[in-house]
């Protein structure tokens, strides 16, 4: 695996983020492998040439203690948004469970947005930070279908193996809960697809399902990849056609299903206590650790 030089790692404080409420950022990987077909990290504005090779951020365990012990405030520190923490290089590296270590030692929280199983290693230093701080692990599903798994996101566990790893994470007293996103317009934006996965929680004791509406977006180069992909995945629909003359250029994608698919994914979380909304999602992994604080005060 190719290095690469970093300064620093974990971003400055942010107060009241809308996204979950993080404070920090922490990316230790740069670029992915999943191959997900529909990743706006390709999109040019992010600037990572070669995205699909995963390069490594040099000395990255010491240059993460040297960020949390110069920091000034506590905080959750998220990872995940960039590249996936959990690529199949760190099972041989181990990058994101030694920097969780330390993370663990400076009584900081974690939030985790991953699509690999890999995650489950580290439920031992999970359960350690939980005990000091708020911990919350985001595992995105986009599909039900396994098969359908395979083709949009071909190198991952499917989407079984991740409701596995959400019922293992969940059982151990972890906050776990579901992205869902995106929703790909036109091949999984089914009534049939949205309730399967609500019921997948469920049954695996996810917290919570968070979906940003129930569509996607496309920009730049990153909507030239996905167009050549649903071409050699789908060959005989003509599903460019149906994105050209229902988007145009257009950034965001919203299924044409979106007012029916929404309601039909409230009713079902409602049904089954599943929180979806973020505040309620937020107010829910942050509660016991501030309780826990309010009884020591």
């Amino acid at each position: 695996m190719e290095f690469i030089k970093a300064k620093t790692i974990v971003s400055n404080y942010v107060p009241n983020s809308s996204w979950f409420d993080l404070n920090y950022n922490m990316n230790i990987y740069k670029g992915c492998n999943h191959g997900c077909i529909y990743c706006d990290s390709r999109s040019d504005c992010y600037q990572i040439e070669n995205f699909d090779t995963v390069r490594a951020k040099e000395n990255s365990t010491e240059i993460i203690e040297r960020d949390l012990r110069s920091k000034r405030k506590k905080g959750v520190i998220g990872t995940g948004a960039m590249s996936d923490p959990y690529n199949p290089l760190e099972k041989k590296y181990e990058l994101t469970r030694k920097a969780l270590e330390v993370v663990d030692r400076y009584n900081f929280g974690i939030s985790i947005a991953t699509k690999s199983t890999l995650i489950t290693r580290d439920i031992d230093i999970l359960k350690r930070i939980s005990i000091h701080s708020p911990v919350l692990i985001k595992i995105t599903v986009t599909t039900f279908d396994d098969d359908l798994c395979r083709k949009i996101e071909p190198h991952v566990q499917p989407s079984s193996e991740r409701f596995k790893a959400i019922k293992k994470l969940s059982d151990n007293g972890i906050f776990t809960g579901i992205l869902l996103m995106p929703i790909l317009p036109f091949i999984n934006d089914t009534e049939e697809n949205i309730k399967s996965i609500v019921r997948g929680a469920h049954k695996a004791g996810a917290k919570f399902i968070f979906a940003y509406g129930m569509g996607m977006t496309l920009r730049g180069n990153q909507r030239e990849y996905y167009y050549e992909k649903i071409r050699e995945i789908f060959p005989e629909r003509n599903l460019v056609g149906s994105y050209t003359r229902s988007y145009g250029e257009r950034y965001e994608n919203s299924s044409p299903k979106e007012g029916a698919l929404w309601s039909i994914f409230k009713s079902e979380c409602e049904k089954y206590g599943i929180l979806y909304r973020m505040e309620d999602i937020i107010e829910a992994y942050r509660r016991k650790y501030q309780q826990e604080q309010i009884s020591l005060f």
